[in-house]
């Protein structure tokens, strides 16, 4: 693993806090973090059209929260590593708001 300057490092965050700081993504997060899901599961989950979905995932892939795959003919997204930290940060800040 090749270490990162404080740029590249600045870069990576900031791609990451902007790609989860939309509700839609966030519920995207949450959506995956039960499990893998095809784009046609997600867009019936969320009720978003296909466009708009594809805007929203490519962001979270840019943004390193998810990955896809082809298996068997479909691209399938899951969670990443940086993925899975959205609980954490929704439980930190529901814990900061309730002061706690």
């Amino acid at each position: 693993m090749t270490k990162r300057s404080m740029e590249e490092e600045k870069e990576y965050h900031r791609r990451y806090l902007r790609a989860v700081n939309h509700p839609v993504r966030k519920t995207i997060l949450k959506l995956l973090m039960k499990q893998k899901m095809t784009i046609e599961q997600l867009a019936a989950r969320l009720s978003l059209d296909e466009n708009s979905l594809l805007w929203h995932l490519a962001f979270l892939e840019y943004g390193h929260c998810i990955t896809q795959k082809h298996e068997h003919g479909e691209v399938i997204y899951m969670l990443t590593k940086e993925g899975t930290v959205i609980n954490y940060l929704e439980e930190s800040l529901n814990g900061a708001s309730n002061g706690t």
